[in-house]
């Protein structure tokens, strides 16, 4: 399979849509579909409410989500001997399990990738390229009483095809509670019917279009981040098992403890006519919007969204030791985590956050990331997170070699060189990449694939 699937990467002219024809397909499927989103009250919200003993956002069906409060209080060990950092926030209470899948056929002697052009409320152009299926159980068991999910039969149930691969991997752990997807990748068997909104393309199809801002979305990122490369750590600064004994010793050290409480009342945050945000309009906001969507399994919706304070920056530091590259990991404490720590970017902030502070109170590798000169930015492009539950959420992500000045080769605590070999086998696993580090990983293997 990773021959097949080498020979993909490098195939960069696909049998069906050809690369220079998908600005104006997606155009095109944008066009002869009705989307709309605006931003209204709460009061307009349309089977959502504000319970009158916690203050938590539901739906009336008890389904889908609801906004509920977290309060974390957290400290490292042995390297923090202070006092408990401790925060509240607004999260996004998701229990369910959703499908993020990607079907797989070969055309010509070449894999092929089913995708689909999708709406999501939340995406800053709407209409970006998503998996084949991209569904909550809400929606695939049909709560929303709505249209059946395309193509789901090739990911449940007995006749689905070959399994390429199959992982439970986390959503954003700062803004959702304890979530998890199933990423997934399926060989489809027999004929599979090409239906509107959806076309296939290559791997290196798809390598070309992460280059382009806001296009591949981030439910395609994660799942292609799944993909599988051969099981070897050769040449890496530390062995496989070196690695997952530094994961779990720092997943040991840091004391963390998160809880809902109401989002009524919440410590920092207020609620008004509009949104619920902090206090010193940072971070992010609780928004509601309605929706119109022409090709959805619902056509017309009202809906909560998250919606950020600033554009984020994203980025991996990279070296490269004894003809090997590596990037530095962070290993990355978030509430919402199902298991304390994640490994995430080198930098992974909103920087418009952290510009009241001192330097020496800024985050790590903060600077150097935003004051790398172009030469030494290996990837670069704007992505948008996650569109179905969170509002022109956008992050800055870039590959930034550095020197010893910039990351030595013995890093802070916290921080490890790993292989991009190592994270892909990590991927395989659930929880120990977070979002964005998956995000990142297929962008450099993007980078990697359209150097030709």
């Amino acid at each position: 399979m990773t021959e097949r699937l080498g020979l993909s990467s490098a195939t960069f002219h696909g049998s069906h849509l050809p690369t220079d024809r998908f600005s104006a397909w997606l155009a095109e499927r944008g066009s002869v579909n009705a989307f709309r989103v605006d931003r209204i009250p709460f009061a307009e919200l349309d089977g959502w409410s504000f319970e009158d003993t916690t203050g938590n956002l539901v739906h009336r069906s008890g389904r889908f989500f609801t906004v509920e409060g977290m309060r974390v209080t957290e400290r490292d060990e042995p390297y923090g001997d202070g006092p408990y950092a401790e925060w509240h926030q607004p999260v996004i209470k998701q229990p369910e399990v959703g499908i993020l899948g990607i079907l797989a056929k070969e055309f010509d002697g070449v894999l092929h990738f089913l995708m689909q052009a999708k709406m999501e409320p939340g995406n800053p152009n709407l209409l970006q390229l998503s998996p084949t299926v991209q569904a909550t159980r809400s929606n695939y068991t049909k709560a929303h009483q709505g249209a059946d999910v395309k193509y789901m039969e090739h990911f449940v149930g007995p006749r689905r095809g070959r399994v390429v691969a199959d992982s439970l991997q986390s959503e954003h752990g700062s803004w959702f509670f304890r979530k998890s997807n199933r990423n997934m990748i399926v060989e489809a068997t027999g004929d599979v019917p090409l239906l509107d909104d959806f076309c296939w393309l290559t791997l290196g199809q798809i390598a070309e279009l992460l280059h382009r801002d806001n296009v591949v979305n981030m439910d395609s990122r994660t799942v292609l981040s799944c993909l599988p490369v051969p099981e070897t750590a050769a040449g890496a600064l530390h062995s496989d098992t070196e690695l997952l004994s530094w994961i779990t010793g720092e997943r040991a050290r840091h004391d963390v403890h998160a809880e809902r409480v109401p989002l009524a009342g919440l410590p920092g945050w207020r609620r008004h006519e509009t949104a619920v945000e902090h206090e010193e309009g940072r971070y992010f906001k609780v928004v509601a919007v309605s929706v119109q969507a022409g090709n959805r399994e619902v056509t017309s919706w009202t809906q909560p969204l998250f919606e950020p304070v600033g554009l984020g920056v994203t980025a991996f530091l990279t070296r490269t030791f004894d003809g090997v590259p590596h990037v530095l990991v962070h290993a990355r404490v978030e509430g919402g985590f199902l298991d304390t720590v994640e490994l995430g970017p080198t930098v992974q902030y909103t920087p418009d956050n952290y510009a009241h502070l001192p330097e020496k109170e800024r985050p790590p590798f903060l600077d150097t990331v935003l004051e790398a000169p172009a030469e030494r930015i290996r990837y670069e492009a704007v992505h948008a997170e996650e569109g179905g539950r969170f509002l022109n959420a956008e992050s800055r992500y870039l590959l930034v070699d550095a020197d010893e000045r910039d990351a030595p080769l013995e890093p802070p605590p916290g921080y490890a060189w790993v292989s991009p070999d190592q994270l892909t086998w990590l991927v395989r696993h659930g929880h120990y990449l977070n979002v964005q580090a998956r995000t990142l990983l297929a962008c450099l293997n993007a980078a990697k694939a359209v150097v030709r």
